[in-house]
């Protein structure tokens, strides 16, 4: 029993007995049921774009009748977790806050802050009022590392 073959160009089956063969330069077996499919493709059409040939069909998804049933997509679930800094309880009690808590909090984080500026400023204004060091003669750069100094 011999072979069927399949068409290069057209996709179609090509029975023993039946259709071409073209070899191209670099050995290339082709092969074609019909000259119609050897002129298109020595023409060098696409057959991805030619409504008949089995490419298209397959790409364009005609004639496929097994897959009637549409794939089902997973529903996404959500999940809460902790973030960097705060674990699911601290965040869920932060939501079931009420404005007002939330508004007492935030002033009193911003009169801490303003008490620990002002304490930071008292502390920078002490040390500021004492004489710098003396300063020695000047020395230049020469002299120290113990060239001609100035000459």
């Amino acid at each position: 029993m011999q072979k069927v073959e399949i068409d290069s160009f057209s996709g179609y089956r090509i029975y023993p007995s039946k259709g071409k063969l073209f070899v191209r330069g670099d050995s290339k077996v082709f092969r074609f049921a019909s000259s119609k499919n050897a002129s298109l493709f020595l023409q060098r059409k696409n057959p991805r774009k030619i409504a008949w040939t089995q490419l298209y069909r397959r790409m364009h998804k005609k004639g496929i009748t097994e897959e009637v049933a549409k794939k089902r997509s997973r529903r996404t679930i959500k999940h809460q977790r902790g973030i960097v800094g705060a674990d699911l309880a601290t965040i869920a009690a932060r939501r079931n806050q009420t404005a007002a808590e939330r508004q007492k909090q935030r002033l009193a984080a911003i009169s801490k802050a303003k008490s620990e500026k002002k304490e930071k400023e008292a502390k920078k204004a002490k040390p500021a009022t004492r004489p710098s060091a003396p300063t020695g003669p000047k020395v230049s750069k020469q002299q120290m590392k113990g060239g001609k100094g100035g000459r």
